[in-house]
């Protein structure tokens, strides 16, 4: 499959890492030629340098001839009319970023017209995830799938002496839960029932929601029972303005504190039932000022990682039950089980995880990244061309670094074991270690789904 990403900021980079790590024939284009040439030298990717929206520049690369084109630069009317005019020239499928809140209205619209494939707003999906953290009142969310029917948390044990030096398949605490992953001194790995856990791990746990709230009570994980009231917003930017709004709609009485001036006065004209306060949300004395103590969550999501890392801890020391930090970085995802904060939201992930279901298409559901990419959960539906359908788990000959964790069947959840048997139309959630998606796609989506499905059509 050929992907052209014309942008590469953070998420054109990142896409084109995760695309290469699949196997794909990935180009990358940007304007900026020190850019250019640094990631050259950083990635296994073709990298070009030129303008996408140069019409004779798109034609002697040859834009047409691509399976995707992924415009993700800063400017979303670019990003718009570079898919007006590779659509225009012959491409078969493309994508957008498009943040600006004047478009959210109008996604419908612009794809209708210009014939976009897929619009992405990382500002609006982060929102969404982090307002679906408050108002469900998970703990230690990492994800769910089947339409919420199963959960999947992370768990730092620490020195727990009930997990640590133990087998998983002789641990006692997990009826109804399956160990599907662990972190290990930033390291993700796929376990098995001989995989013994060691002190300071970070165990995924995959359940129904019944066994996993009894798991979270059992040990005490970070939430809270009764429904959230209170929430301070940190950074009044578009992903605090869409989560401000979402919250309030919801009767969530929501404080943001945002430190530009200007800022401020057009989030005054544009939320409604929010109290928007100008200051430093770094400032311990403003925070106390406006109570921080009495609020049930702190959300930090301004542009600095460093920053958000930094009140989300101060407001965990001062007793605030959930904080909530939006992090961007890959080289902070491995220290985040280390603090003492009860969710990083990373909007890269979020992103790529979107991009990733429409590729992969109608056979995937949906997509999380662990550990800032370095393991996949799925969602698949089985077809008739797996080859472990039909047939118990232990003769399926898996490779490593895959595990299937859950089979939906009928609206029941049952955890995956040797003994499971997987027939056509079951959705099946399945873990993977980033180094084995390539062999991932051969072994679950075959010659399945949405664009890949096409593409292969054609060959």
């Amino acid at each position: 499959m050929k992907v052209l990403i014309v942008g590469a900021g953070k998420l054109g980079v990142r896409l084109a890492k995760v695309m290469d790590a699949e196997q794909f024939d990935v180009t990358l284009v940007d304007r900026n030629p020190k850019k250019v040439e640094r990631l050259n030298e950083q990635l296994d990717v073709l990298t070009i340098e030129g303008n996408g929206i140069d019409i004779t520049f798109l034609k002697e690369i040859k834009a047409k001839s691509y399976d995707l084109v992924v415009a993700t630069t800063e400017n979303d009317e670019t990003n718009i009319v570079i898919c007006d005019f590779v659509k225009k020239l012959g491409s078969t499928k493309t994508i957008a970023r498009i943040r600006d809140i004047e478009y959210s209205n109008q996604t419908q619209f612009i794809k209708d017209t210009i014939g976009i494939d897929l619009i992405i707003n990382p500002d609006l999906s982060t929102a969404r995830m982090i307002a679906k953290y408050l108002l469900r009142d998970m703990t230690y969310y990492t994800g769910e799938f089947a339409n919420g029917r199963v959960r999947i948390v992370d768990f730092n044990i620490k020195t727990n002496e009930r997990f640590v030096g133990r087998r998983i398949m002789d641990l006692s605490d997990l009826q109804g839960l399956l160990i599907a992953a662990v972190s290990r001194e930033n390291d993700l790995l796929i376990p098995n029932g001989e995989t013994i856990l060691s002190q300071n791990d970070t165990i995924y746990i995959l359940g129904t929601l019944d066994s996993i709230d009894s798991f979270t009570k059992k040990y005490k994980l970070n939430g809270t029972e009764t429904a959230i009231e209170n929430v301070m917003i940190i950074g009044g930017g578009n992903i605090g303005m869409y989560l401000a709004k979402k919250l309030a709609k919801s009767k969530v009485n929501v404080k943001l504190i945002e430190q530009d001036r200007a800022r401020v006065q057009v989030l005054t004209e544009l939320l409604d039932h929010v109290l928007i306060i100008h200051g430093d949300g770094s400032d311990i004395t403003l925070l106390d000022q406006e109570e921080l103590e009495s609020m049930q969550s702190l959300v930090t999501v301004t542009g600095l990682d460093e920053l958000n890392l930094l009140v989300a801890l101060i407001a965990k020391r001062h007793g605030i039950n959930k904080t909530i930090a939006k992090v961007s970085r890959d080289n902070y995802s491995k220290i985040i089980n280390d603090l003492q904060i009860d969710a990083a939201i990373n909007p890269l992930n979020i992103t790529v995880s979107n991009i990733l279901k429409f590729v992969r298409g109608d056979r995937v559901e949906s997509i999380s990244l662990l550990l800032g990419g370095e393991g996949e959960v799925s969602e698949i539906i089985a077809n008739k061309e797996m080859m472990f359908v039909n047939k118990p788990l232990y003769k399926a000959n898996l490779p490593k670094g895959m595990l299937i964790g859950a089979i939906i069947r009928d609206g029941e959840v049952s955890i995956a074991n040797g003994q499971s048997v997987i027939v056509e139309g079951d959705r099946i959630i399945v873990f993977c270690h980033s180094s084995k998606v390539a062999q991932f796609k051969n072994v679950f989506i075959k010659k399945k789904g949405g664009v890949l499905r096409e593409i292969w059509n054609r060959q």
